[in-house]
């Protein structure tokens, strides 16, 4: 494929009126989600798409107060040069052209990721395939278009809330339901209690990253308290109980038993297998957006084949970034589980009233034209070329970038 042109276009969805939600020890604001999307043109008239800058899950936004809509300039300044005009037969390619870069590493990360998905969607379109058929001649696997999925939501409620929203879920057909626990630890306590008595059918998992971190946390007797609770209590996994880069102190928890998941806020492929290889985590959870694509992700995926540790994407974001992780799951070897996120008013889910207790994110939605293919909590991949979706351009003009951080954290003691 001749590269003749890549673009990048920040996007923001607000979040209007502006929502503050209490946590423990504090007040987090939010304000908007940011996206950023890349697209590849080929001389041939193929265009291949992604979403990037998915590294919010490594807290980058959280703690410097930047903003995802910053790295459209990166895709303009620094990755469209190295690119246009490139022939590129092996996709892997791109990634050498990317390293030769001044970029920092933590953004040639983001940019490898994003460049590979929109490559491999534009690959797919050129031999009228699915993205997954050609990951699948690489794995030397029959891929599997049926995904199972586990609902994403729930943050900042009371006990009772959470167990209401878990019963929704679990009459939908997901497969799991995970939640932000973070309201103290006598009420993260009774929320698995009362997740434990609701769910029948559908796995409980709890996405501690942030919540038993940030501020003024629970310390460190606490999050092993609730951690056996957790497991006692039959949770799927606890997720990232500790800092991302406190591999011991994965490994410290794991010896209890527990089932624990991490590594969406790795900073790279070699980092994420890493982890896999401690013996702290029993679910890895890379992601295509952040981990340099379908191909950065690959070691981590056959680290896992064969061992008691599970590869889980991480997919927390649009639903363009959901089909790319689809296609992923759909051909790697013993991966069959996909994270859903479920935002305000999420049109997928038809009638049924769910309280996701999350935020509006419309430009997730609107991003795609159509929406995919959900039923009785499972995805059905499409098998149209590349990864099988179409962008929507209009959301150019619809979502206008709005300067500044997404998201904001108050602590007690301190001037809002």
């Amino acid at each position: 494929m001749h590269i003749t042109s890549v673009s990048g276009y920040a996007l923001s969805s607000p979040i209007e009126p502006v929502q503050e939600r209490p946590f423990f020890g504090g007040t987090r604001r939010l304000r908007k989600r940011d996206v950023v999307l890349v697209v590849v043109e080929t001389k041939a008239g193929h265009q291949g798409v992604a979403t990037a800058g998915a590294s919010s899950s490594a807290m980058r936004e959280y703690f410097e107060g930047d903003s995802q809509g910053t790295f459209a300039d990166v895709i303009e300044t620094d990755v469209a040069p190295a690119l246009e005009g490139e022939s590129i037969d092996d996709i892997r390619s791109a990634r050498d052209l990317l390293a030769a870069t001044s970029l920092p590493a933590h953004l040639r990360t983001e940019a490898i990721s994003a460049i590979d998905v929109a490559l491999y969607d534009i690959r797919g379109k050129e031999l009228g395939a699915p993205v997954y058929d050609l990951l699948a001649e690489e794995y030397e696997t029959d891929p599997t278009t049926e995904i199972p999925l586990y609902a994403s939501a729930g943050m900042y409620m009371e006990p009772e809330e959470y167990a209401e929203q878990a019963a929704a879920i679990e009459s939908l057909g997901f497969f799991g339901y995970k939640y932000r626990p973070g309201i103290g630890p006598d009420g993260d306590r009774r929320t698995i209690d009362l997740l434990a008595d609701a769910l029948d059918e559908t796995e409980f998992m709890l996405d501690t990253h942030t919540w038993w971190k940030l501020g003024n946390g629970y310390g460190r007797d606490t999050v092993r308290e609730l951690v056996d609770h957790a497991a006692e209590q039959g949770a799927y996994w606890i997720e990232e109980p500790v800092e991302p880069a406190d591999h011991d102190g994965y490994v410290e928890l794991a010896e209890t038993g527990a089932p624990l998941a991490g590594g969406e806020s790795e900073s790279s492929p070699a980092a994420l297998t890493e982890l896999g290889r401690t013996g702290g985590v029993e679910f890895l959870q890379g992601d295509a957006r952040h981990h340099e694509g379908f191909t950065g992700c690959r070691d981590a995926i056959e680290f896992c084949a064969g061992r008691e540790v599970e590869f889980v994407p991480h997919n927390f974001g649009t639903w363009l970034g959901l089909q790319a992780n689809a296609h992923l799951v759909a051909a790697a070897p013993e991966v069959r589980l996909l994270e859903y996120p479920v935002f305000e008013d999420d049109p997928a889910l038809g009638e049924a009233a769910v309280d996701s207790g999350m935020y509006p994110f419309e430009l997730a939605f609107d991003i795609i034209e159509g929406r995919p293919a959900i039923e009785d909590g499972r995805l059905s991949v499409s098998d149209a070329p590349g990864l099988g979706v179409e962008v929507d351009l209009d959301v150019l003009e619809e979502y206008p970038f709005v300067e500044g951080p997404w998201t904001e954290f108050h602590y007690e003691g301190e001037t809002a």
